[in-house]
């Protein structure tokens, strides 16, 4: 097999373990954006276009409940911002790729897309062509969301509108914040962004979401800072 194709197939088995959790939430965003009413259309170009399952929920969340599109927007922004720390890491990795390259591997840059091409990365310094372990793991995933968003479009369009699933659009936050629950410092975050937000339910154009991340941020920057002292 050749290097390049060898790469990019391990990146492939890599994520493979971390597309477990990938495949139900695909599904319930898919599901979710056809109760919530933005139509099979919309709901499957979001995938497309955004590539963020949690930016995708906050979006149809938030515009669903009367939020202006610039609030939506900046608040599917502020969820994202994590992407900028994933960008400047890996791109230590592929500066001398071409910007085509760049902007290709930046699309399908995700969480779990970065877990494992970082380690990849850091281990193969000196392989010329370890972007494709990148490029293997971001398609992956990329294939899988936009498979599972279909699957999720079409159980939405089947599941009686009394049952209702936006019940699962909480439930779905919580799973992912269960891993951050270990970490003490993670845990004040998340509880300050928490009583932060129930303090600015009510601020104008549902903007209670971009203060309580504000205000998250800066209390994560203290406790960063804090620590650092400490040593």
């Amino acid at each position: 097999m050749q290097p390049r194709k060898k790469i990019f197939f391990q990146g492939f088995l890599d994520i493979l373990p971390l597309m477990i959790p990938v495949i139900p939430f695909g599904i319930i965003f898919g599901a979710i954006g056809i109760e919530l009413g933005f139509g099979p259309y919309i709901t499957y170009a979001s995938s497309i276009i955004i590539f963020s399952g949690a930016s995708q929920i906050v979006i149809f969340q938030l515009l669903s409940a009367g939020a202006s599109s610039l609030v939506a927007v900046t608040s599917s922004s502020v969820v994202s911002t994590r992407h900028l720390l994933y960008g400047a890491v890996v791109s230590q990795h592929i500066n001398k790729l071409s910007i085509y390259w760049k902007i290709g591997l930046s699309y399908i840059l995700t969480d779990q897309a970065f877990a494992v091409s970082n380690e990849f990365f850091l281990k193969n310094k000196n392989n010329k062509f370890k972007h494709y372990h990148l490029l293997g793991s971001g398609l992956t995933l990329w294939f899988i969301w936009q498979i599972t968003t279909i699957a999720g479009i079409i159980l939405g369009s089947i599941v009686p509108e009394e049952l209702g699933l936006t019940f699962t659009i909480p439930l779905t936050f919580l799973a992912l914040l269960v891993s951050y629950l270990r970490n003490y410092d993670h845990l004040v975050v998340i509880i300050l962004s928490g009583i932060t937000s129930i303090i600015f339910f009510n601020a104008p154009f549902k903007s209670y979401i971009i203060i309580s991340s504000l205000i998250a941020l800066v209390g994560a920057f203290f406790i960063i800072k804090f620590k650092k002292r400490k040593k």
